[in-house]
């Protein structure tokens, strides 16, 4: 799963994900660009919420990554 945060999202708001991800048991992979962040999400993502997720301050935009099967 991918996380987009919004161009200049305050880093509160990035804090807050990070740490409602890691407090629930994911690893992250935070990369910064000139305009935006990405967090890459790494574990089972099934039971997070994408409209929850999308809904907190600062995210731009969810994407679930499909498995392969």
């Amino acid at each position: 799963m991918l996380i987009i945060m919004k161009r200049n999202a305050p880093d509160e708001a990035l804090d807050a994900i990070k740490e409602y991800l890691i407090n629930h048991g994911f690893d992250i992979h935070q990369s910064t660009g000139a305009d935006r962040t990405i967090i890459g999400v790494i574990g089972d993502t099934d039971s997070l919420d994408e409209r929850a997720l999308t809904a907190l301050p600062g995210v731009s935009q969810v994407v679930r990554i499909r498995k392969d099967e």
